[in-house]
């Protein structure tokens, strides 16, 4: 049965165009600014994923309920980060999420165009890459506190995908633009290790996306920081062609790094 691969060459094209970006719009003060990378990964658990493609003559199912996660899922996320006059933040993100799943059809599944019997052995794939380039102020700096607000670009590539052992497949791929906003509060404990949430978020209308971190940064060495914390992943749409709304949550780990 086949599974679906991921292709990376579209997303890293896009995310070279996020830090050229970043670049231009911070050369002039990269003289008195300052580089970071933010890498994670993690324990991911998979909530609700329900789909319904098209949504109206489509078959809702849940990749949760009616199917099981074939093989693991490997959370990934890189940031690149630029601070120019302490307070003013530039982020280029690249976060990859694809899962495999596979079962048998609880019922006839109306997919696409294709029909998919009830007790077939199928296969599923889902997919959504996010790719976004936020920038931040930080209004608020006051002793061991600091509270920013900003606003994220995302470029959402999404896909939703099914086949079954005779090679009848079909698929739903969509890659569009999300504006979002930022916030972030963080706190500087005596021992110089920071407990602070970080996220994009945005609800209205038929849909909503919301990617929040909460955790904590403890420094290894004077440029090198652990993080650890909770992750979560969340949203979807309500439209004519797609019904998708899912949950993902991480336990997460990772590296701080300034240069």
């Amino acid at each position: 049965m086949t599974h679906w691969p991921f292709d990376f060459s579209c997303k890293f094209l896009l995310y070279c165009g996020l830090m050229l970006a970043c670049t231009l719009l911070s050369g002039p003060l990269m003289a008195q600014g300052q580089w970071t990378i933010d890498a994670e990964t993690g324990i991911p658990f998979t909530g609700y994923n329900d789909v319904r493609i098209p949504n109206e003559g489509g078959t809702l199912f849940s990749f949760k309920r009616d199917f099981s996660v074939d093989g693991s899922i490997v959370p990934i996320r890189l940031r690149v980060g630029y601070t120019w006059n302490d307070r003013n933040h530039l982020f280029g993100l690249i976060a990859p999420l694809f899962i495999n799943y596979e079962g048998v059809a609880p019922r006839d599944i109306a997919f696409q165009q294709t029909v998919f019997d009830q007790g077939e052995q199928l296969a599923g794939f889902y997919q959504f890459n996010s790719y976004r380039l936020t920038y931040r102020r930080d209004v608020y700096v006051e002793g061991p506190w600091r509270l920013g607000l900003g606003f994220t670009a995302k470029v959402r590539d999404a896909s939703v995908r099914l086949d079954n052992e005779m090679g009848k497949a079909d698929r739903k791929d969509d890659l569009g633009f999300v504006p979002l906003l930022h916030l972030y509060g963080e706190y500087t404990l005596a021992n110089q290790m920071k407990v602070y949430l970080d996220g994009d978020g945005l609800a209205g209308g038929p849909g909503r996306a919301f990617d929040f971190f909460l955790g904590s940064r403890v420094p290894l060495t004077s440029k090198t920081d652990v993080k650890f914390g909770y992750r979560i992943l969340e949203g979807g749409a309500n439209v004519d062609e797609v019904y998708n709304f899912t949950l993902v949550h991480f336990a997460v780990l990772g590296l701080f790094l300034t240069l």
